[in-house]
């Protein structure tokens, strides 16, 4: 049987001996980290803080850190890291009915580059926009500013009112986007060039870092994952020093312990955890892929996730510094700064608050350096889940055509985002954050962890682990894969269904057909599963008894011999079986 380039029987599981391997395990954890720290960790964390009890939100927060993100962010790890392949071909060694989950992964992934990469062209426009001495949306002298455009820094006759537009808000949604030539998604308007000079831009910075595999994007991920943290620091230290920032970091962290008895901030608290970490998107499958067969994927788990989530709180000071300095400013309550959510906060609020700083220039570069940093991350390691997947389910077709694969892909990817560069474009974004990957990825989750916990066996995969660690997961996170992180995952998939509310932007209210449209869009990645299932069935022959047998029973990897065969005494540890312990 082939040795892995530890020395050890490689199990049966696992790919082939010529699978790209990180330069250093720095690589691995900075690309695991640049995934899960992405541009929700600076806008989505500091608002669902607020808008769910400031300071006691962090006991929801934390609780379902531990009881359901660390624990799933951990299997993945390890289940990549032991079977050495994508999202598709996986299943085949733990339970094969399941396949489909792989690639309603796939799907899942490629509606998110449809509208993500679309977020980092803005960052990069203003980006563009940043080069010169005078920021563009300080003044309300522009061409495509209206009447109600009201400059108030540093002006002491100025009233602010609440039909009031600030320069930064018109400069976001009249010039970058022009929403004012939309009517809605029945009149999304035309492509917006200077966007998509943009959007090719980034598309290439990604293809160029993922055309070689991990060997490139590992060098990249020195830059992307480590600037942002450099940028945090600087903000956080001029935000701390402006009149007004202790308002800010009051309002965000002055607890509401009433909130807790609210079931929303109970499923806000998990839903942030789920969607921070990562779990589901095949991500940390494909990364951990690539790893030594008996690299401590366990420490990196706990270590990646601390610093998620201290990222998304530190990115909690850096805004509401800067919000509270707003609210001095505009003689105005904190909250009503800070009523908006979403993209809006960085492409609004924050450069405004930048614009008017000592250093405006210099701010709004490295601001919008790091918005562009943490996007690109994020896009290189959900599409290589997306490569990974498909090249290792079809080897014998893609194995030397790597950088054509990834250049069809990144094609495609291009193409279906051209839609949200219209007039209308952000609300064909707003709609595929809805969608795209909302109830659809968490229920992916759910599946994965029960087919993995009660159809593959909690036994197994401990035993699996130990094989590559040495020592099994203690009681705790056994309890947590089998029972406690489905139960927070159904219960979140159950609350959102439950409630939902009416879908709107910038006082859009979204069309009811367009609703629909986006159900549909979310069921198509899911239904992949159920679809697959079916066809496993059909296809295995024998009775329906040996069907269910053969359909949730591991495969032996072609091209293994059993360890038997080479003298080897059998252990569950050290193999993939056919059967095992329930």
């Amino acid at each position: 049987m082939p040795a892995s380039a530890e020395g050890l029987p490689r199990p049966a599981g696992t790919a082939a001996p010529s699978r790209d391997r990180w330069r250093t395990k720095a690589d691995f954890l900075l690309s695991v980290v640049g995934f899960a720290v992405d541009l929700g960790n600076v806008w989505r964390f500091p608002y669902i803080c607020y808008q769910n009890g400031g300071g006691a939100f962090l006991i929801p927060y934390a609780l379902m850190a531990v009881f359901g993100g660390v624990p799933l962010f951990y299997m993945e790890l390890a289940l990549g890291q032991f079977h050495r392949v994508g999202a598709i071909p996986i299943w085949k060694h733990i339970c094969p009915i399941f396949k489909g989950i792989g690639f309603a992964i796939c799907i899942i992934g490629l509606y998110v580059s449809f509208y993500y990469n679309t977020i980092i062209a803005w960052a990069l426009y203003y980006l563009y926009s940043s080069f010169t001495t005078t920021l563009p949306w300080t003044s309300c002298t522009n061409p495509w500013n209206t009447p109600n455009c009201t400059s108030y820094f540093g002006k002491s006759n100025v009233t602010w009112t609440k039909g009031s537009t600030s320069p930064a808000e018109e400069f976001y949604m009249r010039r970058v986007l022009v929403l004012q030539n939309s009517q809605g998604l029945d009149e999304v308007g035309g492509i917006r060039w200077h966007l998509l000079l943009c959007l090719f831009l980034i598309f290439t910075i990604v293809y160029f870092s993922l055309w070689k595999g991990v060997k490139t994007s590992g060098k990249v991920v020195w830059v992307t994952a480590t600037l942002p943290y450099v940028v945090l620091l600087i903000l956080l230290i001029r935000g701390t020093t402006l009149p007004g920032a202790w308002r800010g970091i009051v309002f965000y962290l002055q607890p509401n312990w009433e909130k807790l008895r609210s079931t929303a901030v109970w499923v806000d608290a998990a839903a942030q955890i789920f969607f921070s970490l990562g779990p589901g998107f095949g991500v940390l499958l494909a990364l951990a892929s690539y790893n030594p067969f008996n690299n401590n994927c366990y420490r990196d788990a706990l270590a990646t996730s601390v610093i998620n989530c201290l990222t998304s709180f530190l990115s909690g000071f850096v805004i509401f510094t800067v919000l509270g300095y707003m609210a001095e400013m505009r003689g105005v309550e904190v909250e009503d700064v800070a009523k908006d959510k979403g993209p809006s906060l960085l492409f609004i609020t924050y450069p405004e608050a930048i614009s008017n700083m000592v250093g405006s220039t210099f701010f709004a570069i490295l601001f919008f350096l790091m918005m562009i940093t943490l996007g690109l991350d994020s896009t290189f390691g959900g599409l290589e889940a997306v490569i990974t997947a498909i090249m290792d389910e079809y080897p014998h077709l893609l194995a030397k055509r790597r950088e054509q694969f990834v250049l069809g892909l990144i094609t495609v990817s291009f193409l279906g985002s051209l839609a949200t560069l219209t007039n209308g474009g952000s609300y064909i974004v707003k709609l595929l954050e809805e969608f795209g990957a909302g109830c659809s990825i968490l229920a992916v989750v759910l599946l994965e962890a029960v087919a993995v916990s009660w159809f593959y066996g909690i036994q197994q995969f401990c035993s699996d682990v130990k094989s590559m660690l040495g020592f099994t997961p203690g009681i705790y996170w056994q309890v947590c894969w089998v029972a406690i992180s489905p139960a927070f995952l159904a219960f979140i998939i159950i609350s959102s269904l439950l409630d939902q509310p009416p879908l709107t932007l910038f006082d859009y209210q979204y069309p009811a057909w367009s609703i629909s449209a986006g159900h549909l869009i979310g069921a198509s990645s899911f239904l992949c599963i159920p679809v697959y299932m079916a066809y496993k069935l059909v296809w295995t022959p024998g009775s329906l008894k040996q069907r269910l047998a053969v359909c949730l029973r591991p495969e032996k990897s072609k091209g293994e011999l059993p360890l038997e065969t080479v003298g080897v005494a059998p252990a569950s540890a050290l193999t993939c079986p056919t059967s095992r312990e329930a």
